[in-house]
């Protein structure tokens, strides 16, 4: 008894008429074969993770909001480092770090990157587009997780490059009123960055919960700024106690120098950290439990 033969024309044919690719082919949407570990031969698009970080970087740049975001964060730190700078002068206050009037800054600077974190999520949800992003990348946490990622490495620099700015723009207005020691001025520079890249993940994760930019700024704006107003404005060392465990009470206190603090600046940071982490599991939850 022999083997049913299919002729090579035929079997081309076949496969053809399924929609079944030949052997070897790449997948669609990439220029080379996939490897084992998700990337592809021949220098295509990476896969995995990898190409979910890429595939979130050229969406973010791929509209205007967040080159308006960054130039508003970088003007808000002029005009406040200036007039932080000026009233000490002004009313004699005693000599403290120019890299103080930076770190007071970001308590409005902070928005720029929320904004911006914020809108990456949620124009998305907005026009529909999620669903193609999904289909791309079809395991949900890798794209909160590149998300959070792009957006929290964009903010990193951002805030670099705002307390270069404001510690330049402070120094001038200071005149006479303020210290530099490059070791203090570059660890609040990093500080200010890494404080705006948690914050900008905290806002990733609340806009994927949410789904909604003003359900996402609502919770937003009364977490980093109306309930610290609140506590710190009735007054009372209790009130002032809880404020320390808000993120930006907390990154406060990492980011300024020569004030007292309750803890130490790495208890700072991870207290903002595990705010962050909280709201990156919490869209997280909502990202696996509802369809897009």
């Amino acid at each position: 008894m022999t083997e049913p033969t299919t002729t090579p024309g035929r079997t081309d044919a076949l496969r053809a008429g399924r929609g079944t690719p030949d052997p070897g082919t790449p997948d669609p949407g990439t220029s080379a074969a996939r490897t084992p570990n998700g990337g592809t031969r021949g220098g295509g698009t990476p896969g995995g993770f990898a190409g979910a970080v890429a595939c979130e970087w050229t969406k973010l740049w791929s509209v205007r909001a967040p080159y308006l975001c960054l130039l508003a964060g970088l003007a808000i730190t002029g005009v406040f480092t200036f007039y932080y700078a000026s009233i000490a002068r002004i009313n004699d206050h005693p000599v403290e770090p120019v890299g103080n009037a930076v770190a007071s800054s970001a308590v409005l600077t902070q928005f720029a990157v929320v904004i911006l974190a914020t809108v990456a999520v949620t124009s998305e949800y907005a026009t529909g587009s999620v669903r193609a992003s999904l289909l791309w990348v079809p395991r949900r946490h890798r794209v909160q997780a590149a998300k959070a990622l792009v957006v929290a490495v964009v903010s990193f620099a951002a805030g670099v490059v705002y307390a270069v700015v404001g510690t330049a723009v402070a120094w001038g207005a200071f005149d006479g009123r303020a210290s530099f020691e490059a070791g203090t001025t570059l660890r609040q520079a990093l500080s200010v960055g890494l404080y705006l890249a948690l914050v900008a993940a905290l806002a990733v994760g609340t806009a994927f919960a949410t789904r909604h930019p003003a359900g996402a700024l609502s919770i937003l704006v009364t977490l980093l700024w109306g309930l610290p107003s609140v506590l710190l404005g009735v007054g009372g060392p209790d009130l002032a106690a809880v404020n320390d465990y808000l993120p930006h009470g907390a990154g406060d206190h990492f980011m300024r120098s020569g004030v007292e603090a309750p803890y130490a600046p790495v208890t700072a940071t991870l207290i903002v950290v595990a705010w962050a982490g909280v709201a990156h599991l919490a869209g997280l939850y909502v990202l696996r439990g509802r369809d897009a």
